[in-house]
């Protein structure tokens, strides 16, 4: 309990003031996301487009490790864990996921509630729901210890929204 603690309080100093879920910004108020995730935002269950199954292995592999969504397109991720370690699939940028996997090797036991992660107990399964909106890459991985290093990762390409023809 000690080190999710500590572990919780590094993370809010890092991030800084309503960057943990639920926490009160300088404003005082509570905001419901990360707004250093830039790449989009949690999204509303019933305004998701499309479902994408993907498959989390003890191989340290996602299937699809690859996946192709529009601007401004809401997700529902339905992530299944076939094997019989924990893991995790994490959206995020390249940086923001590695800095964090460096925080999960030293507090392996860190829980989640962020709108862009999911844990995955062996056998189970768990959803992420996402929007979209900007353009470009957008990488997901396993942020359990050793399993990002063994390969566990993936990528979002974002296609630019097309203007609408006049």
């Amino acid at each position: 309990m000690k080190a999710v603690t500590l572990c919780f309080c590094l993370l809010a100093s890092l991030l800084g003031p309503g960057a943990v879920r639920g926490s009160p910004a300088a404003d005082g108020k509570p905001h419901d996301h990360d707004p250093g995730l830039a790449f989009g935002e949690a999204g509303q269950p019933g305004k998701a487009t499309r479902t994408v199954t993907v498959e989390m292995t003890d191989a340290m592999r996602f299937k699809p490790s690859s996946v192709t969504v529009r601007q401004g397109e809401t997700v529902r991720f339905v992530v299944r864990n076939s094997g019989r370690l924990k893991h995790e699939f994490v959206l995020g940028t390249e940086k923001a996921l590695k800095e964090h996997y460096e925080l999960m090797k030293k507090f392996p036991e860190m829980e989640h509630d962020d709108p862009n992660m999911v844990t995955v107990g062996p056998g189970a399964s768990g959803e992420v729901i996402w929007r979209f909106s900007k353009a470009g890459k957008v990488d997901f991985a396993c942020l359990q210890p050793g399993h990002y290093d063994a390969g566990m990762k993936g990528a979002v390409s974002v296609r630019k929204k097309q203007e609408q023809p006049r």
